[in-house]
C-alpha cells in the first residue's frame, strides 16, 4: 500500500485523517497512513485510533475508561465537558444528540465497545469515506487517501457522470472509486468490533418547517452570531468579505462583536454597472473599528485564470477550479495583515433564501396565497404562462423525474428557469464534446438512480434546497482546502448545520417571496446591520469576469485539450473543445456549460502529477 499523501505546498493544509479500529489487523493497516509529521491517537491498549493532520486548536479529544470521543474541526467544546460526554456514553446512538447539539463545523468521532463511528456534517461540507484493507475497515475524511492506499485508478464510469451538467444527486455524491464507499451527509458509518463490518445509521432530518418567521429571527440570529463567534472568540486578527451584499454584511457585523479585530475585503467588479463597492462602503462607515481593505478591481484575476497552474490534491473534481484564482488572490495580503482565518458570506444564499419549488405543494394546501406570489414570481424571473402552469401540473415522483431526464441528455438546455424553479431541480444535460459511450455511461447511472433514489425530502422544496446546500458544500469543501494550503483557512459561518437548521425551519412561504429580498436575514439581523445596509436587493453576477476570462485565457483553455485525459479515456471529443477554446464566444459558453468537463480534466491532470511525484525516487 503506498503512504497517505501530504498535499503540496507550505501551507498548513487542512485537516484531514483515518479512523481505526482496536484490533492488530487494523494497526498495521494505520502504518501506511503516518507518513512523516502526522498525528496520532491511540486507543487505550496503544494501537492507532486516529492518525492524520490537524492544528492544535482543530481537535479535542478525550478517553473515560475505554470509551473515546473526538471533535476535528471547528468547535467550542471543552475537553472536560467532552470527557463527562464520554463518561456516561452507554451506545454509539446516543452520540446523534451529540452531533447535534454542537455549534461549528466539525468530524466527530466516537469509539466504544471496540466500534468506532464516524461522522461529517449534515451539510456536506465535511465529509466521510471507508472501504476494507488488508481485512479491515477504514474511515477517512478524503476519499483519496483510501483509494491511494488500495492502489486505485478511478473509475471512468464515475468520471463520465461527472460530466453532466449538472450531476443530480445521488450521483454527485458517490466517490470516484467503487471500492470507496461514500457516507451519506445525513448518516454516520459505525464499523464493529470485528474490524470488518460496516453498517450507516442516520444522524440527522431537517426540521419542519413550520416556524413563523416573527419567531424565528431570534433563533436564525443566535445560530449564526454562534457560528461567528466559533471562529473569532479566540482574538486576534480575522478577516471577512465585504461585498456588500447581505450575507457578508451580516458575517462583518456579527464578527465586530468579537474580540477580535476585523480586516474586512471589498473586490470591486470590474462592471460598471457592480455596485458592490458602493454597499460595501456603506456598511463600512457603520463599522469603525473594522480596518477596510479595498482591493484594485483590475487586478483581481478572471474566471478561468491559471488553470494550467493548478496542483491542489483534492479527492473529487470540483467546478470550484474555474474561481480558484479569484478565491485565493487576496488570502495573503490579508495573511500579511495579521488574519489567522477568513469569514465569508457563502451559504447565505442557500440558508436565508429557499426554493420556489415550495409553492408546488402551497398552491394545494394554501392555493389563494400562492397564487398571488406565483404572479409576483412570474413578474420577477420572467416565468412564461404555459411553462408555468405545465411546472405547477407535474407531479412526477423524483425517481420518474430521473428517468425522464436520461431520456434527453441531448436536448438544448431550457431558456425559461421556471421549470427548474418549480420541479425537482434543473434537468442534467450532456453537451455536443462529450461522446457516444460517455453519454451510454451517464445514462445508464441515471436510469439506475432512478430505480431506488428517493429524494430528500418529499416536498419538492425542501429537497431542492438541500441539494443546493450539499452541492455547494462540495465546492466549498475544496475551496477551503486550497485556502488552507495558501496559508489562511476559510469558514463560511451560513453553512454551519446549527444555522442550516434554524433558518430551514422557517416557514416557506415566508422564507421565500417576490415582494422581500432574503427575509430571513433582513429581520434576523435587524438591530444588528443598520437598516440601510438591509436594503440592498440585488446581487452581482461576475458575468463580465467569466466572458473575459474565456477570452483571455483562450490559449490555456486550447492547452487543456492537448493530450487530454478525458479524451484518452475516449469520454470527450478533443477536437470540438480545441474548436471552442479557439471560439470563445460561442453560444452557450458563457452559460458556465464547460464547467463539469473543465473541472474532471483539471482532477484528473491533478491525480496525475501527484501520483508521479509521490512515485518519484
Amino acid at each position: 500500500m503506498t503512504p497517505l499523501h501530504a498535499s503540496a505546498g507550505t501551507g498548513p493544509g487542512e485537516a484531514h485523517f483515518a479512523v481505526f479500529t482496536d484490533r492488530a489487523e487494523a494497526a498495521a493497516a494505520a502504518r501506511s497512513f503516518a507518513p512523516p509529521g502526522c498525528r496520532t491517537v491511540s486507543h487505550p491498549s496503544g494501537r492507532p485510533w486516529l492518525v492524520g493532520q490537524w492544528r492544535d486548536d482543530e481537535a479535542v479529544t478525550v478517553h473515560a475508561g475505554d470509551t473515546a470521543l473526538a471533535v476535528i474541526g471547528c468547535c467550542p467544546v471543552a475537553a472536560d465537558d467532552l470527557r463527562h460526554r464520554a463518561a456516561r456514553l452507554r451506545d454509539l446512538a446516543e452520540v446523534d444528540a451529540l452531533a447535534r447539539s454542537l455549534p461549528g463545523s466539525f468530524h466527530l468521532v466516537a469509539a466504544l465497545d471496540g466500534m468506532i463511528r464516524v461522522q461529517g456534517t449534515a451539510s456536506g461540507l465535511r465529509l466521510v469515506f471507508h472501504a476494507e484493507l488488508a481485512g479491515t475497515r477504514v474511515a477517512a475524511t478524503r476519499a483519496d487517501v483510501l483509494a491511494d492506499a488500495l492502489g486505485l485508478d478511478p473509475d471512468p464510469a464515475e468520471l463520465a457522470v461527472r460530466l453532466l451538467w449538472p450531476a443530480p444527486y445521488p450521483l454527485y455524491e458517490t466517490s470516484l472509486w467503487p471500492a470507496v464507499t461514500a457516507v451519506p451527509p445525513q448518516e454516520a458509518v459505525v464499523v464493529a468490533a470485528d474490524g470488518r463490518t460496516a453498517r450507516h445509521t442516520r444522524w440527522w432530518t431537517p426540521p419542519e418547517p413550520v416556524v413563523p418567521l416573527a419567531d424565528a429571527a431570534d433563533p436564525v440570529r443566535a445560530a449564526l452570531q454562534e457560528a461567528v463567534d466559533a471562529r473569532t472568540r479566540q482574538g486576534g486578527v480575522v478577516s471577512c468579505d465585504l461585498s456588500g451584499g447581505l450575507d457578508s454584511t451580516s458575517v462583518c457585523f456579527l464578527a465586530d462583536r468579537s474580540p477580535a479585530h476585523v480586516v474586512a475585503a471589498t473586490w470591486p467588479g470590474r462592471d460598471p454597472a457592480d455596485t458592490d463597492l458602493y454597499w460595501a462602503e456603506q456598511a463600512a462607515r457603520h463599522l469603525p473599528d473594522v480596518e477596510h481593505v479595498v482591493w484594485d478591481a483590475d487586478a483581481s484575476p478572471l474566471v478561468y485564470d491559471d488553470l494550467l497552474g493548478i496542483d491542489d490534491v483534492l479527492d473529487e473534481p470540483t467546478i470550484g477550479v474555474m474561481d480558484r484564482s479569484r478565491a485565493l488572490h487576496h488570502l495573503p495580503g490579508l495573511a500579511e495583515r495579521g488574519s489567522r482565518v477568513h469569514l465569508t458570506g457563502i451559504g447565505g444564499d442557500h440558508v436565508a433564501w429557499c426554493s420556489e419549488a415550495y409553492y408546488h405543494r402551497l398552491l394545494r394546501t394554501r392555493p389563494l396565497h400562492a397564487l398571488r406570489q406565483l404572479r409576483g414570481f412570474r413578474a420577477l424571473w420572467q416565468w412564461p404562462l404555459g411553462g408555468t402552469v405545465r411546472a405547477l401540473a407535474d407531479t412526477r415522483p423524483y425517481g420518474a423525474w430521473l428517468a425522464d431526464a436520461a431520456g434527453r441528455l441531448r436536448e438544448p438546455t431550457a431558456t425559461s428557469s421556471v421549470a427548474t424553479g418549480l420541479g425537482w431541480g434543473m434537468a442534467p444535460r450532456l453537451f455536443d464534446w462529450v461522446t457516444a459511450d460517455a453519454e451510454q455511461v451517464a445514462r445508464r447511472a441515471l436510469l439506475d438512480a432512478a430505480a431506488t433514489a428517493t429524494p430528500l425530502h418529499p416536498d419538492r422544496g425542501m429537497h431542492a434546497d438541500l441539494e443546493q446546500i450539499r452541492s455547494t458544500t462540495r465546492v466549498i469543501r475544496q475551496w477551503d482546502h486550497m485556502a488552507a494550503r495558501a496559508g489562511l483557512p476559510m469558514a463560511s459561518p451560513f453553512l454551519d448545520d446549527r444555522v442550516i437548521e434554524a433558518c430551514l425551519a422557517v416557514r416557506p412561504a415566508e422564507r421565500v417571496t417576490p415582494f422581500r429580498y432574503k427575509p430571513v436575514l433582513t429581520t434576523a439581523m435587524s438591530g444588528v446591520v443598520p437598516q440601510p445596509c438591509l436594503r440592498r436587493t440585488t446581487k452581482a453576477t461576475a458575468s463580465m469576469d467569466a466572458s473575459n476570462g474565456l477570452r483571455e485565457n483562450r490559449a490555456d483553455l486550447l492547452a487543456l485539450w492537448e493530450d487530454s485525459r478525458l479524451e484518452g479515456l475516449g469520454l470527450v471529443d478533443g477536437a470540438e473543445l480545441r474548436r471552442l477554446a479557439r471560439r470563445p464566444a460561442s453560444p452557450g459558453l458563457s452559460d458556465a456549460i464547460l464547467y463539469s468537463t473543465i473541472a474532471t480534466e483539471v482532477w484528473l491532470r491533478g491525480l496525475s502529477r501527484s501520483r508521479s511525484s509521490t512515485r518519484t525516487p
